[in-house]
């Protein structure tokens, strides 16, 4: 199939899929009100085969220390496959199926999976990486662009973690816990019973982000939108947090956003 944009509708919530600009879900519409930032950069990409910074752009696996591009100096950022076009592999009534090959400049081979499915009051996005020949850590996760203000109610968060990961000058967690503290944030988050942050646009709507992951990334430091980014790990988990996709083990996860009109 083609790699052209894809519209899924269900009662009157719509999505609009764009796989060939990172597989991301380029808009999410609910009585005909954006909930994502528009733009060639937002709406919401999938972050893999690993999530936030990477710290110099370095990993090991074993003795091997792999360098990855720093396209976001001194550090690599996001993964690869959100500035990569994906494959549609198949698109049924409110659901889409998209597929990637990891390539250069990722050192390993494997496939990445997103599955896409949406309800009159929910949308669920799914990936797996998996591989048939040498076994690789790596991290799934997401990063939606919500736009602060939608139908001139600004955005407010709540969420309880158990933890932050303290955050270094820069960015990067330094390794030690510590008790949550207000925002703005730019903050990984710990929920150990899963994610479970709820954004709510006063008198508009409630939009509950849900993942049995137990990280979270926080990011409002921006005035036109919140991003919570539930993820298999925190950032620079390919070296403090790693997780290998085997041929006998794929990495999976999923998120599930549900909206309440209020």
């Amino acid at each position: 199939m083609t790699n052209d944009d894809i519209t899924l509708t269900a009662g009157d919530a719509e999505v609009t899929v764009r796989p060939g600009n990172g597989g991301r879900v380029a808009g999410l519409r609910i009585g005909g009100t954006e909930l994502l930032r528009q733009g060639e950069r937002f709406g919401c990409f999938p972050m893999v085969p690993w999530c936030g910074r990477l710290r110099d752009g370095r990993f090991r696996d074993g003795a091997t220390v792999h360098q990855m591009p720093l396209n976001a100096p001194p550090n690599a950022i996001h993964g690869t496959a959100r500035d990569a076009a994906w494959c549609t592999a198949r698109v049924d009534d409110g659901a889409a199926v998209l597929t990637f090959d990891l390539a250069e400049p990722w050192p390993y081979s494997g496939r990445v999976t997103q599955q896409i499915e949406l309800a009159e009051d929910s949308l669920t996005l799914s990936m797996a990486v998996e591989t048939y020949e040498s076994s690789f850590p790596a991290q799934i996760g997401w990063h939606p662009w919500l736009n602060r203000t939608v139908d001139g109610a600004e955005a407010a968060l709540d969420f309880t973690p158990a933890w932050q990961e303290e955050r270094g000058e820069d960015h990067l967690p330094t390794g030690r816990r510590i008790d949550p503290r207000p925002g703005p944030w730019d903050d990984c988050f710990g929920m150990p019973d899963g994610v479970d942050v709820t954004v709510t646009w006063p008198g508009r709507l409630s939009l509950r982000v849900t993942s049995r992951e137990q990280w979270v990334v926080v990011y409002d430091e921006q005035r036109e939108a919140v991003c919570v980014e539930p993820q298999t790990g925190p950032p620079d988990g390919l070296n403090s947090t790693p997780r290998l996709v085997t041929p006998l083990e794929p990495l999976e996860a999923t998120t599930t956003w549900t909206w309440t009109r209020l």
